[in-house]
């Protein structure tokens, strides 16, 4: 074995990997897992994207806390649509579980938009976010990135979880979960974070300032590089950070024209992921007052 092999050995590294993408209940499900799998503190370590140069020991040391009885592992829905960030893990982490978590492409569109405005500090408006931000429709292609994943590390090492199943049945949801990581069952009715709003978080508001957003949204950066997560679990908990980013007018509801034309772009991609997984979406093609008005 070489050298590296051993070193690689005595790490303790990731048993399972969330990958997103981000604003489909990637965070409730690493509450819900605190305690029950070894998570790192924050969620999101982003190395395979972001942090890879500082190698696999700084990485190591996110789940040195960890209990040696539990499978460990991180949610990062950076990694989705992160060609780079999958190739690394293939390379180091072969064996690992990965869990995909997909919910309508709108909806997590606009989300994600209503999310990072403040942290770009932008006044864009959603119609010319689309335009220059092409990594927010990039990461609602479902299908294309979900078969490059499936393709590294086979279909059986990867589960989809769907985001409508979180809200309509949500033990069924982290039952599956739980399965797949191979964590006895958290039951939810005595589970604090299971009982939380899903994507509580939505952003309804654009921030008051600009510039007080932007600056929260580098104070979080900087915490989580030097891996300072007791600090920014605080931050988090304080309520600072949304009083940074939120505050502001409140944001419209997509309007019909940009929901039907999003829905157009998708729906090859939408028409594959059905053929991937064999789950009827007839729901993400058509919008779901649509198909709600036609008694689906």
């Amino acid at each position: 074995m070489s050298d590296e092999k051993v070193r690689k050995a005595r790490l303790r590294l990731p048993d399972f990997i969330g990958i997103g993408p981000g604003r489909t209940g990637t965070t409730w499900l690493h509450q819900t897992l605190l305690g029950h799998a070894g998570l790192p503190l924050i969620k999101e370590t982003n190395f395979f994207k972001r942090h890879y140069e500082k190698g696999l020991d700084w990485y190591a040391v996110h789940f040195a806390h960890c209990s040696r009885d539990l499978p460990i592992g991180e949610i990062s829905p950076t990694y989705f649509n992160c060609t780079a960030a999958r190739e690394r893990i293939a390379k180091d982490l072969p064996n690992c579980r990965i869990i995909c978590c997909l919910r309508d492409p709108v909806d997590r569109t606009y989300s994600h938009y209503r999310q990072m405005r403040p942290l770009w500090g932008t006044q864009e408006s959603f119609e010319e976010a689309l335009q220059n931000r092409p990594e927010m429709t990039d990461a609602s292609n479902y299908a294309v990135h979900l078969e490059a994943w499936q393709m590294s590390f086979g279909r059986k090492n990867v589960l989809v979880l769907y985001y409508d199943d979180l809200k309509s049945k949500p033990q069924e949801y982290i039952n599956s979960a739980c399965s797949f990581i191979g964590i006895p069952m958290i039951d939810l009715k005595t589970s604090a974070a299971g009982t939380n709003i899903v994507n509580h978080m939505e952003a309804s508001r654009a921030p008051r300032s600009r510039r007080l957003a932007l600056a929260a949204g580098m104070t979080v950066t900087w915490l989580r590089t030097r891996r300072l997560d007791n600090v920014l679990h605080l931050f988090r908990r304080s309520g600072l950070l949304q009083l940074c980013v939120g505050g502001g007018e409140e944001y419209a509801p997509l309007s019909a024209e940009t929901e039907k034309r999003l829905r157009e772009q998708f729906r090859p991609d939408i028409e594959k992921l059905e053929a991937l997984t064999s789950r009827d979406l007839s729901t993400w093609k058509e919008g779901a007052l649509v198909a709600q008005k036609a008694g689906v």
